[in-house]
């Protein structure tokens, strides 16, 4: 596996991307930030309607069906082609900056949603500790059912404008994102990105993310997509721009991370 330390070694391949990319210290010796954005490249396919607006075959379709709904399996921005929803994370880590040691109380519950039938957010990042508080702001009856790989499995309703919520606590590190489904209405999904570490981020609807306080050190993040699970596997660009190595006391932008289009296809 190449290891990029950034400043002193760059692939050929990504040498213009980074050029203009800004530097500037952070607040703490011994840590770095890194930051980028994950933009599509060559055709965008057109956005696919995932429930058109009173379509009568929807269950509930008074709510589920009051208004089109895009499938947001997939959302490139138009304007600046960013990706969003890509997970760029560490599997584990040997130290986290101190002030990440302990979760502080009013971070202690993180809301999953759901309203006109789609959770919100798609994807949820959650870290051991953190209680998941599953809400309803629909007059509809909802099913929320986890599929993690090392955590027990949950399968329960949540009824109608539940706005109490229940809650479900993870113990263990997942290495892949979760999938979430309503079996009520089967076009409902969503992931929750369940690490023990603070050590990732999910990239905004222009594709940028920015992940604080590594300490400094070589690291080998994962980039991961639910079309195409993982991208820096199959595109060796994005493997060798997301192989870095960060330096105390320094913050860098990576720049635009290229994934063609393609490899998103159904």
């Amino acid at each position: 596996m190449m290891i990029v330390a950034i400043r002193r070694l760059i692939p050929a391949c990504c040498l213009a991307m980074l050029v203009a990319a800004p530097l500037t210290a952070t607040a703490e010796e011994g840590y770095g930030t890194i930051s980028g954005q994950i933009v599509a490249t060559g055709s965008i396919p057109e956005a696919d309607i995932l429930v058109k607006k009173d379509d009568p075959k929807i269950k509930d379709p008074a709510v589920c069906a009051a208004e089109a709904h895009i499938d947001n399996s997939l959302l490139i921005d138009e304007s600046s082609k960013g990706i969003a929803n890509v997970v760029i994370y560490l599997r584990s880590v040997d130290d986290v900056h101190p002030k990440y040691e302990e979760i502080p109380a009013a971070e202690k519950e993180v809301v999953f949603d759901q309203k006109n039938c789609v959770f919100m957010p798609h994807i949820l990042s959650v870290r051991t500790g953190q209680t998941v508080v599953v809400k309803s702001d629909d007059p509809v009856p909802h099913n929320t059912h986890t599929h993690p790989f090392k955590n027990k499995e949950e399968n329960f309703t949540i009824r109608p404008n539940n706005r109490e919520g229940v809650k479900v606590d993870y113990d263990e590190s997942e290495f892949l994102p979760v999938k979430v489904n309503c079996d009520l209405h089967p076009h409902m999904t969503a992931y929750w990105v369940v690490l023990d570490h603070p050590y990732f981020a999910v990239t905004d609807k222009d594709g940028k993310f920015e992940i604080k306080d590594l300490p400094e050190g070589e690291y080998d993040f994962i980039v991961w997509h639910e079309r195409v699970g993982y991208i820096d596997r199959k595109v060796p660009d994005v493997q060798d721009m997301l192989d870095v190595e960060v330096f105390s006391d320094e913050s860098e932008d990576l720049g635009k991370i290229e994934v063609p289009a393609d490899i998103f296809k159904k």
